[in-house]
């Protein structure tokens, strides 16, 4: 069974439905039961909005604890906010994040003029290192973006792709049975369908 961790954010529906594309014969449930988490063999995080609202969503559903369990032990995707919600804290707000990841996310820096905030719209992203999570997507493969904030990881081993937006930035993370992106992959065409596909079947 797949859970995905509903606590009031993110593309819920979006997600269920890239899931359920990409794993046809797989139990797919969208839950904010904590008890469904922890039967779950594998799980996906996503958010949308800001973290700190995305923070005390996930401990009023009374998901914290269940998503700090999953980490020890089962695959994770997590998504968006998602992956900034696994780091230690934000700019946004001082918020504080799971700290399941060393490191924080920070607003964009960018030229006057030049980019726009939010970084919204298709972009390539360059894979860092290998990981089965990129089995059959080419390197430079377009991904869907939409945010303010990125992580700056604390430990350079964790980031596995990047992204240019007026400099370089990280735009996926990956530790032993975690890994995340700040792009969408179920916004994201074939490409993102088979990142949902290849984390149906990763065996970290």
């Amino acid at each position: 069974m797949i859970a995905i961790a509903d606590f009031g954010s993110g593309n819920l529906r979006s997600v269920a439905q890239a899931l359920a594309r990409a794993a046809p014969a797989d139990e797919i449930r969208v839950t904010s039961e904590a008890a469904e988490l922890d039967r779950a063999d594998r799980i996906v995080l996503p958010g949308q909005g800001a973290l700190g609202d995305c923070m005390r969503g996930l401990r009023e559903a009374g998901l914290e604890e269940a998503v700090r369990r999953a980490a020890a032990t089962r695959p994770i995707l997590a998504v968006c906010i998602g992956e900034q919600m696994l780091f230690d804290s934000s700019e946004e707000g001082g918020a504080a994040g799971l700290g399941l990841l060393p490191g924080r996310s920070v607003r964009f820096r960018l030229p006057p003029g030049e980019y726009k905030v939010p970084h919204m719209g298709w972009n390539r992203v360059r894979r860092t290192r290998p990981h089965a999570l990129w089995e059959g997507i080419d390197d430079g493969s377009w991904f869907y973006f939409v945010h303010s904030y990125h992580v700056l990881a604390a430990r350079p081993a964790l980031v596995a792709a990047e992204c240019d937006y007026g400099g370089s930035f990280t735009c996926a993370v990956a530790q032993d049975n975690i890994f995340a992106t700040q792009f969408h992959p179920e916004k994201s065409a074939a490409a993102g369908l088979r990142m949902y596909a290849n984390f149906v079947s990763w065996r970290p």
